[in-house]
């Protein structure tokens, strides 16, 4: 049981009027203008002058007492409905670009004294490819702020040939790091494989 409902059960057995059926609002609003246009009033033997009577102001106070019980019950009902439930979390996401170009640099073989150094690291897999936008749900954190996907710009077919860019597929499962929000490439990022995923393990799960 959650701490929400143990505070509802709570709340329900601190209820007086769990066990009466609701009552009508309007009638309830009748009754408290009713009573406290009742005449129910007392004398003051110094003064001569007539004002309320406590019993007045008694039942004014069940009356209100009523209303509460309609207020709580009202409220009971709302939250014990199934179909009113609280908004749903907006997505957290993590968006990568592919660096614009290779340059000059050769590729090295990955290691896992380089990959150390990205701030971004993951395992997960392809859920989706709409234009040149991947979408990534991961699995598993090696390094940077979890999210609930990430987001990597596909790297053209030019630069997947000079550069070993990860060819991403959906339904796939990828390795993919990146520093400063650029993808790392070489190897680096790259389909899943168990050689692969060992330089990760080596290089933070040290």
């Amino acid at each position: 049981m959650t701490d929400d409902d143990q505070l509802q059960a709570r709340l329900q057995a601190s209820d007086p009027a769990a066990s009466l059926p609701p009552a009508d609002p309007a009638r309830v609003a009748r009754l408290l203008e009713d009573v406290m246009a009742t005449e129910l009033t007392t004398e003051n033997r110094e003064t001569g002058t007539r004002n309320r009577g406590p019993l007045t102001w008694l039942l004014a106070a069940a009356a209100v007492l009523v209303i509460a019980g309609v207020g709580f019950a009202g409220f009971r009902a709302i939250s014990d409905d199934p179909a009113v439930s609280p908004p749903a979390a907006t997505p957290t996401v993590t968006r990568l670009e592919v660096p614009p170009s290779a340059g000059a640099a050769k590729c090295m073989v990955p290691n896992a004294e380089v990959l150390a150094t990205a701030d971004t690291a993951f395992d997960g897999t392809v859920t989706s490819i709409v234009g040149d936008d991947v979408t990534l749900t991961p699995s598993h954190w090696y390094a940077g702020d979890e999210t609930d996907t990430v987001v990597v710009t596909a790297p053209s077919e030019q630069m997947q040939q000079l550069v070993s860019g990860v060819r991403f597929q959906a339904g796939e499962r990828y390795l993919v790091s990146a520093s400063n929000g650029q993808v790392s490439l070489c190897g680096f990022s790259a389909a899943y494989g168990d050689d692969l995923a060992k330089v990760y393990a080596e290089a933070f799960e040290s």
